[in-house]
């Protein structure tokens, strides 16, 4: 599913323009976004998950092609984490 997708099942469940739906997930999107990447704020959505950031740190690592060491710098990044009940009603439980 494409966020084209969703933007159109949201239009035709509530009836909203496709305008005001598209300009609202764009918005969603956006807020997640910048939770993560400016203020480093996990986003808890209820029974939905969690996306958080996570860190990695410094490492080494070795570029075969070329048989070089090269170090890969520390940086955060983005994962999401489903809720236990968003999980259990995937396995059908």
């Amino acid at each position: 599913m494409t966020k084209a997708d969703i933007i159109e099942e949201i239009v035709s469940t509530t009836g909203i323009t496709k305008k005001d739906v598209s300009a609202t997930v764009e918005a969603f999107m956006e807020v997640i976004k910048n939770s993560l990447l400016e203020k480093k704020e996990n986003v808890y959505l209820r029974g939905f998950g969690s996306f958080v950031v996570k860190h990695r740190a410094k490492k080494t690592a070795r570029d075969i092609s070329k048989n070089l060491t090269i170090e890969i710098k520390e940086h955060d990044f983005p994962s999401f984490k489903p809720a236990k009940s968003f999980v259990a009603k995937m396995k059908g439980e």
